[in-house]
């Protein structure tokens, strides 16, 4: 392991250990004293997430811009300040933590028995709404996760989101899909973030207006297992609850190949996202280049 592999791992094992341990009102302090100071420093990310929030508020001015900058690190820091401390979190914070709207389409799409995907983009926690899935609704789910490097700071993330009640399978070596069509034929509930695409072999959408791909999964698990597929938006206010809204359901069109029925609903997902990051596009934590003219095709995704 490198030394910096083992800086990142450290680090991660320090927000565990000790944030959770923090009084609320201190981890929130904390968060954002270092939301501003990384904001200040302008790095690559800060500059990342500046120039994609300029694709979502067009015509924002420099100083706009600016503003969001600082509003998204914030955010971006809540973010990890939550993850760090839900662990410790009673059930009963868990409960009351995460408010969301239309919760009626995935209820009734579980108590149907069809199986459910949602879908969701980097928008708040979606670690908080899946740790509120299984406490407020008492629903396992199946998930997946990107490894990362160094293997040990993958094993931390999936201890962890194992320990909120997630099922959580590698994204990568390619049995994941399997396991979550068998898991939705079971009438299960299976939960992707799927905004940008980690395999460079997704399904190119129209995304505020410019081209960008996005993981053709959630679509493609629909059509084979005949599960409901709900895009889900979060956001943050000012109380220490988040909110969210389960969308309408995403239909399977009914002519077409396999490939034209993927990339239509593949839309329609991107078209929901896309409404609730307008919403709130402060509350969007893409410090990595999405858009396919930003992209090193050398490289894919970074």
């Amino acid at each position: 392991m490198s030394a910096a592999d083992r800086f990142a791992d450290a680090l991660y094992g320090l927000g565990w250990s000790t944030v959770k341990k923090l009084p609320e009102p201190v981890a929130v302090r904390l968060g954002r004293t270092i939301a501003d100071a990384a904001w200040k420093r302008r790095g690559k990310g800060v500059r990342r997430l500046e120039a994609n929030y300029a694709r979502v508020v067009p015509g924002a001015s420099p100083e706009r811009l600016a503003e969001l900058s600082r509003a998204g690190m914030r955010s971006y820091l809540r973010y990890w300040m939550e993850s760090f401390r839900l662990p410790a979190w009673s059930a009963e914070r868990v409960r009351t933590g995460f408010v969301p709207k239309d919760l009626h389409h995935l209820t009734e799409g579980l108590a149907a028995g069809r199986g459910v995907v949602l879908a969701l983009p980097h928008l708040a926690n979606w670690d908080l709404a899946g740790a509120w899935v299984t406490t407020k609704l008492q629903t396992p789910f199946t998930t997946v996760a990107e490894r990362l490097k160094p293997e040990s700071l993958y094993d931390r993330f999936v201890a962890y989101r194992e320990g909120l009640g997630m099922e959580v399978l590698p994204h990568s070596g390619g049995a994941a899909f399997g396991t979550l069509a068998r898991r939705l034929r079971d009438g299960g509930l299976v939960c992707l973030v799927a905004d940008r695409d980690l395999s460079a072999s997704g399904v190119e959408v129209d995304f505020f207006g410019e081209r960008a791909r996005m993981p053709a999964g959630p679509a493609l698990l629909a059509q084979h297992t005949g599960a409901l597929l709900l895009p889900v938006t979060l956001w943050y206010d000012d109380s220490p609850v988040m909110r969210g809204r389960v969308h309408p359901p995403i239909e399977v069109p009914g002519s077409g190949t396999r490939a034209e029925k993927t990339s239509v609903m593949t839309q329609a997902l991107a078209d929901a996202f896309a409404a609730g990051i307008a919403e709130h596009p402060e509350d969007w934590h893409m410090l990595q280049r999405l858009w396919l003219a930003d992209l090193d095709p050398a490289k894919g995704p970074s």
